[in-house]
């Protein structure tokens, strides 16, 4: 499968895969049963879509999901006295706002260009690559690299000696397109900083390119302890369980279509 149709296919499928539009398919469909006669099974419908809708309200889902992905590795890694590399994936950009605003706009992720900036301070000799064009099929132009540059600039960060990539649209192109503009060599230490919840698919994009990264995980959404406490918040639990939704489906297409070597990804897996 090529990059293109792997890419196009992946937008196509999540986009009704999701679970939050399940949830307004679903109700969508009851109501219709509902309108057509079929009173009984447009009850039973709609009677599992508020019990979903509960139990998403009442029960953390999302953390459950997202706790294995972010205690993957270690956060907080300790890293060579030497550093060659420091890669960071693109993703925590808002460049819609950025461009309607004129100004640079980060999501909730932001906590990647604080790790980011840490470490460029304390490696300056290493090279700094930022990597990450655009998710979206219909704007292209948005590029994630643009927004970085915006924002590395405002940090007061010398952008003039980073490295940009702004072709790739999606973790497997970061790795692909980027390994091609720095061509890292065998024994060097690259570290890369994503989500935590991303880390474990892009460590495994990376091993099967052959690129061996020491991971950064920052951003986490769960607490270290794993515990997981019970409340009323339906926005906030669906929106987690969207982002676990996106990691495991995405681990799953990477491992089914060859872009990682193993389902999940660790320091162990095969590279």
């Amino acid at each position: 499968m090529t990059n293109s149709l792997f890419f196009w296919l992946s937008k196509l499928i999540w986009m009704v895969i999701r679970p939050d539009f399940l949830l307004v398919a679903f109700a969508v469909i009851g109501m219709l049963f509902w309108f057509s006669g079929a009173v009984e099974t447009a009850k039973w419908i709609l009677a599992c879509v508020v019990l979903v809708m509960i139990i998403i309200t009442v029960f953390p889902v999302g953390r459950l999901l997202l706790a294995p992905l972010e205690h993957r590795f270690p956060t907080n890694p300790a890293l060579p006295e030497k550093v060659d590399g420091i890669i960071m994936l693109g993703g925590a950009e808002s460049n819609r706002l950025t461009q309607m605003w004129r100004q640079p706009e980060i999501n909730s992720a932001a906590d990647r260009y604080i790790a980011f900036a840490r470490l460029v301070s304390a490696y300056p000799d290493a090279v700094h690559l930022f990597t990450g064009g655009s998710g979206s099929p219909m704007h292209q132009e948005w590029k994630d690299a643009n927004t970085a540059r915006q924002v590395f600039m405002d940090m007061g960060l010398d952008t003039a000696n980073m490295i940009f990539e702004d072709q790739s649209r999606n973790t497997y192109e970061n790795g692909l397109f980027a390994k091609r503009l720095v061509h890292p060599e065998p024994g060097q230490a690259w570290v890369l900083v994503t989500t935590a919840a991303h880390i474990p698919r892009s460590v495994g994009v990376f091993n099967r390119l052959g690129w061996p990264v020491i991971p950064y995980p920052v951003d986490h959404v769960t607490r270290p302890d794993r515990k997981i406490a019970l409340g009323l918040n339906f926005s906030g639990n669906l929106g987690r369980l969207v982002m676990a939704a996106t990691e495991w489906t995405g681990l799953a297409a990477y491992y089914i279509t060859g872009k990682t070597n193993t389902l999940f990804p660790s320091d162990r897996s095969e590279r």
